[in-house]
């Protein structure tokens, strides 16, 4: 058997063990393996096992044990993440503990750790813990959103949350004020970075995490704004990678990711900058 089919078959008996009711025992028993790998979590996490009969606790050793040694790096990462996770949740709050304990919940702790190689920034390593975190304590987006949130992370590249940072810090942010605060100098019309520029806005655009800015009424409807004439004479206009006057926001599917996920980064950057 070669070492990726291992992986995959490995792969498969831990996500059987989280289809049950074992599923948050696992997860809680990965972290006391990896006590040694992560040391700062070894003392919170070493007691973990108690809770179990000896013979649930050779069985998940075991498999654990067998991914350790083809995945260190990998398993690793995501023990640290699902003991951050957990040390942010209220464990004496019923609410949250029933939360963490349902297959719903399970549901989406797989998809984030399913193709893990994906996280491959300590960011992105963030967001899924912020997200796995708020998913668990509050419940003002339904799963189906918190999936897509899952998916943007892992679609998204870091120069997209860097775009989202900025229209969330400045509403109603231009493409120009964008580009000059993430890279605080001037690019060619013509350049590859001006196309890359072009491409984030509309990945984001078209992904519905950003928009241009439009007024609504009472009710949330957009106001239809009137078209303007072209000038006699005047030619097709062009509008620039780096345009000055459309103005751009989230979403409320964007405001809800930057809720769940991107706070913490943002007030780090934040904090980082005022240095």
């Amino acid at each position: 058997m070669t070492e990726e089919n291992e992986k995959d078959e490995i792969k498969k008996e831990l996500e059987k063990a989280m289809q049950g009711g074992a599923g948050p025992k696992a997860a809680r028993f990965a972290l006391a393996v990896l006590g040694g790998l992560i040391p700062f979590a070894g003392g919170a996490a070493g007691g973990a096992a108690g809770a179990w009969s000896e013979a649930e606790s050779e069985y998940f050793k075991k498999i654990l044990a067998k991914w350790l040694e083809l995945q260190e790096e990998e398993i690793k990462e995501i023990g640290l993440t699902l003991y951050e996770v957990m040390t942010r949740l209220d464990h004496n709050d019923e609410t949250i503990q029933k939360r963490i304990e349902s297959p719903e919940y399970l549901k989406l702790v797989k998809k984030c750790f399913r193709d893990w190689s994906a996280a491959e920034s300590e960011d992105k390593r963030v967001l899924i813990r912020n997200l796995l975190a708020n998913a668990a304590s509050c419940k003002i987006s339904s799963d189906d959103i918190v999936r897509l949130f899952i998916e943007w992370i892992e679609k998204y590249s870091e120069a997209h949350f860097a775009v989202i940072r900025e229209i969330y810090k400045h509403e109603g942010i231009t493409r120009h004020e964008i580009w000059q605060n993430i890279n605080g100098t001037d690019a060619r019309e013509d350049s590859p970075e001006a196309d890359l520029f072009k491409l984030i806005i509309h990945d984001l655009s078209v992904g519905h995490v950003a928009r241009q800015y439009r007024e609504t009424d009472y009710y949330g409807n957009f106001v239809s704004q009137p078209r303007k004439k072209p000038r006699k004479g005047a030619g097709q206009s062009y509008t620039s990678a780096f345009d000055d006057e459309k103005q751009y926001v989230l979403t409320e599917l964007g405001k809800q990711f930057v809720h769940y996920t991107m706070n913490e980064i943002v007030i780090r950057i934040e904090h980082q900058s005022k240095k």
